[in-house]
């Protein structure tokens, strides 16, 4: 299968984080433009995560340790730990979520 990520529609999954979803048979894959200021709540969920940061700057906590990443920052999130994040710029970040996010279809 062959896909172009322009031609994507984009879904606000929630206030200020736009995705471009690609699901595979075992995973998903998110595109997000993030409104400067948008902030993910605290949650868990029982899929593993890669999250890359490609543009801006990202506040994001993880387990209850807060950093802030740019640009080629890569973050590992193992199933069922406690994340949150928030945008301090408007940023570009892609997420590799393992099994497939079904509720993002």
């Amino acid at each position: 299968m062959h896909l172009n990520l322009d031609s994507i529609p984009t879904k606000e999954i929630m206030p200020g984080y736009h995705a471009k979803m690609i699901h595979g048979e075992k995973m998903s894959i998110a595109y997000w433009d993030v409104e400067k200021n948008a902030e993910v709540p605290e949650h868990s969920h029982m899929h593993e995560q890669v999250m890359q940061v490609l543009e801006g700057k990202f506040e994001f906590t993880l387990d209850g340790n807060s950093k802030v990443y740019y640009p080629g920052d890569i973050v590992l999130i193992a199933p069922f730990t406690k994340h949150s994040g928030k945008a301090l710029t408007t940023c570009k970040l892609m997420d590799v979520f393992s099994p497939t996010r079904e509720e993002y279809k």
